[in-house]
């Protein structure tokens, strides 16, 4: 026996969350909202779970990859563990190609999420190189939540939000609500096709 918050507790909530994230998502009984906005990405530099500095405007304007982007944080137990599973499935759908797209987590808890935390974070959702969990000073944080339109004062407010850029293209595909394995391959289709 555990005791109570131990770690058979947030295991059994990994593996539901992971199981919803397989069955329901997947078969497409959630629907999400579609757009097409342009975004201005602000120039901060931000930290890497390694604690390297990264430029984000570099990061995201300057790969020849297309870019995935969403906000979580590491002790979320509600949507995040759902975006970060389906950033997982991605990797893993493909496989040896999983370098052609850059998979961007940007933390909305810069106070709790160290370079560590970000590191075991990605450590338990099996990320591959080409995945970064971001964070940074608050300043810098609400800059980019801001130029991406999803700030919340409150992260336990936030909302499941994914970014998705074509290199060489000025606009950004926002989808707003959750999306299964299926749906999430066939948005980065889209947007490798162009």
């Amino acid at each position: 026996m555990s005791e109570r918050g131990g770690p058979a507790p947030k295991i059994i909530v990994f593996v539901l969350i992971t199981l919803f994230a397989a069955t329901n998502l997947h078969a497409g009984n959630v629907k999400y909202k579609r757009t097409v906005e342009t975004y201005t990405v602000p120039g901060v530099t931000l930290v890497n779970q390694d604690g390297k500095r990264v430029d984000f405007r570099s990061l995201l304007l300057e790969s020849e990859k297309p870019v995935l982007l969403d906000f979580i944080y590491a002790t979320c137990t509600t949507i995040c563990p759902i975006l970060s599973v389906g950033f997982s499935n991605l990797q893993k759908r493909l496989g040896q190609d999983s370098g052609s797209v850059q998979l961007v987590s940007i933390s909305i808890d810069p106070d709790n999420d160290t370079p560590e935390i970000m590191k075991d974070y990605l450590r338990r959702y099996r990320a591959k190189p080409g995945w970064d969990f971001l964070t940074g000073n608050r300043t810098d944080i609400i800059a980019v939540m801001r130029a991406f339109d999803a700030y919340v004062a409150n992260k336990m407010n936030h909302y499941p939000l994914t970014i998705l850029h074509a290199q060489g293209d000025d606009k950004w595909v926002r989808i707003y609500g959750l999306l299964g394995t299926a749906d999430l391959m066939e948005e980065y289709k889209k947007l490798s096709s162009k």
